[in-house]
């Protein structure tokens, strides 16, 4: 197939390193602020950064609804952290007037593992990721309270749930966008074509 075009919400949060990221694994980066920048896009990466402030901005810009829309009809997308946030369908302890896109069946808890100045790297065990451990940079970072039967949970740490698929939606509490290590994006950027294939069919 063609080069698949990766979109980054470019709300809030750091955009710059995913679209570094999404390129080294062979994808066509674009960043996304628009409804119709989302609907020109095979797959989206929803960055870190502020869970509240991305959800608001999201629907300041008119994106929350067409955002919803795409997840559901199975559009590919990858939330990290924040992102991770706006990825679940409920939230343990949201802020006031804080709106989710949902599309993986988990109760996610923010802040989970501290503030900033908590903020720690760790080895994390990925499946489907051969090799070596992905190190995942914690900023922040929320976890995973529980998933529901739809929800494949792919990696842990410290007895926390800290990665998820369900279906074209993956999402991690920690950001692989800060490491050289660019498997993650790889891993989606892979189910970015075989969505697209599946498509073509």
């Amino acid at each position: 197939m063609t080069t698949p075009v990766v979109g980054v919400l470019a709300l809030q949060g750091d955009v710059r390193e995913h679209l570094i990221a999404l390129a080294s694994a062979d994808a066509l980066a674009r960043p996304v602020r628009r409804p119709e920048e989302l609907a020109e896009v095979d797959g989206l990466v929803i960055p870190g950064g502020e869970s509240t402030t991305i959800s608001k901005l999201a629907a300041l810009f008119g994106l929350l609804e067409p955002l919803r829309a795409r997840v559901r009809a199975g559009m590919p997308v990858y939330g990290t952290c924040a992102g991770m946030i706006m990825l679940a369908d409920k939230i343990l302890d949201p802020r006031s007037e804080q709106e989710t896109v949902g599309g993986i069946d988990m109760i996610v808890r923010r802040n989970a593992f501290g503030r900033q100045n908590e903020s720690f790297e760790a080895a994390v065990d990925i499946a489907g990721i051969e090799g070596a451990p992905v190190e995942g940079v914690f900023i922040r970072a929320p976890w995973v309270e529980s998933v529901g039967a739809s929800a494949e949970v792919l990696a842990e740490h410290e007895g926390h749930i800290v990665a998820v698929r369900q279906g074209n939606a993956l999402a991690t509490s920690f950001h692989p966008e800060l490491t050289g290590d660019h498997r993650m994006h790889e891993l989606f950027v892979g189910m970015v074509r075989e969505n697209a294939a599946a498509g073509s069919l």
